[in-house]
């Protein structure tokens, strides 16, 4: 293709000498993009795995020298009453040494904590198939065990689905304006060259060529611009996609969960230069056509 004879010097056109250096910003900027929605809707997916399928129950610590005792009790209390109630799998009571452990991201060192009285968790596992209710649930925990209380975490984790769909779209979004305003750069270098050959393709007229030769020469030539430049827009975003990853993966405090890009995500962030250019040939052709149409 881009060794195909021309007839047009369009290899000197003044309006595609900048062309690869604006697809390469356009491929790292749709890079980053790519790379943004990827990691979120993998983000998406272990939270809904990971926590849709479960509930925690609270159960207040008891004051006074019986207190141990006392919580003790409303623990076993409330987790015979989830292992009785239909629809729930299992129901776990966690230690305090379990508790802290869940703390320890989020805290760090959690001696300053150690000898406060902290409440007993229990970590309850539903049912995917079941139509639990879980007010009734909560309204039944509270009457049959003192100081116990219900945590959805569905109604939480709806929220942060919701605003993490929300921010993938945005970037797809964001992607989908990027190759559109690569498209309009290709069709501003092609009518310049068009303009600069014009004399050259009326000649082409009058010896019988086509419309569809022209487009051919301006549309290979804009395959090559935007191939080169898609490669140089990928060299820069991968050391830093590869930096950005380094950095998340050295965060501490638990405050994000595992930021990963899938292999699905690297295919297309690879295929991103192939695409620009298919994008730059397309628009190209097309251009030349809709202008030589008008022509008379």
């Amino acid at each position: 293709m881009i060794g195909r004879r021309s007839d047009l010097p369009v290899r000197g056109d003044p309006g595609s000498r900048f062309l690869p250096l604006l697809v390469a910003m356009m491929v790292f900027l749709s890079s980053i993009g790519v790379a943004a929605a990827f990691v979120l809707g993998g983000v998406v997916s272990r939270w809904d795995r990971d926590v849709s399928g479960t509930l925690t129950i609270q159960v207040a610590p008891v004051p006074g020298e019986a207190g141990d005792i006392l919580t003790e009790e409303r623990v076993r209390l409330a987790v015979d009453l989830m292992r009785r109630t239909s629809g729930i799998l299992s129901a776990r009571a966690l230690d305090k040494k379990q508790t802290l452990a869940l703390l320890e991201p989020w805290l760090g060192n959690t001696d300053v904590v150690r000898d406060l009285p902290l409440p007993r968790l229990i970590d309850v596992s539903l049912d995917p198939d079941s139509r639990l209710n879980l007010v009734d649930l909560g309204d039944k925990l509270s009457r049959a065990v003192p100081g116990a209380s219900l945590d959805d975490h569905r109604v939480w984790l709806s929220r942060l689905i919701t605003l993490s769909k929300t921010t993938q779209w945005l970037s797809i979004g964001i992607v989908v304006l990027i190759g559109g305003v690569t498209s309009a750069t290709v069709v501003y270098a092609t009518r310049t060259g068009l303009d600069v050959h014009r004399d050259v393709i009326e000649v082409l007229h009058l010896i019988g060529a086509h419309d569809d030769y022209i487009a051919r020469q301006f549309a290979d030539r804009a395959f090559a611009l935007g191939f080169a430049g898609g490669l140089i827009g990928l060299a820069l975003a991968v050391p830093t996609l590869s930096t950005l990853g380094w950095a998340t993966r050295n965060m501490e405090g638990g405050f994000l969960p595992q930021l990963s890009l899938p292999l699905s995500g690297y295919l297309v962030i690879g295929l991103l230069p192939l695409i620009a250019a298919a994008l730059s040939m397309v628009t190209a052709r097309l251009t030349v056509h809709g202008t030589l149409s008008r022509l008379p």
